[in-house]
């Protein structure tokens, strides 16, 4: 599946709901579906710098596609996490860099966040895409 279809998956799951009290709770729910990371992956150079919460990300490269787990020691950043990585693994490292997220503004989720989680999750998608850079220079 395409980055964009799954972000336009995202988007109609979203407009499901008709306050984002609701929107929260299934933020959180997505987040107790996260593939979680391994605990040898869970080490300072796999933070995520700029987020309030501690949040890890680890990618792998596997059949030329970047697979990511995560996870946080925050509930509701564990749910952001999780739909990042929903749209983003078992991707090609270039489709992770053409990538737009609007997607993000189309859910409203950014203005629904407080100033620095929504920092880190510009944190959160700039350290996905250093990776996909990564992988695609090894290439």
């Amino acid at each position: 599946m395409t980055i964009k279809a799954i972000q336009d998956e995202v988007v109609d799951e979203f407009s499901m709901f008709d306050d984002w009290m609701q929107r929260y709770e299934y933020i959180i729910e997505l987040g107790k579906t996260l593939p979680m990371i391994e605990e040898q992956y869970k080490t300072d150079d796999n933070i995520i710098k700029g987020c309030q919460s501690k949040v890890w990300l680890q990618g792998q490269e596997a059949d030329g596609q970047i697979v990511f787990t995560a996870d946080s020691d925050a509930i509701l950043t564990k749910g952001i996490i999780a739909i990042l990585i929903r749209v983003f693994s078992h991707q090609k490292p270039a489709a992770i860099l053409e990538a737009n997220t609007d997607f993000i503004d189309k859910i409203g989720l950014k203005e629904h966040l407080s100033p620095t989680r929504a920092n880190g999750l510009v944190s959160m998608i700039k350290q996905i895409k250093m990776y996909a850079l990564a992988f695609d220079a090894k290439n």
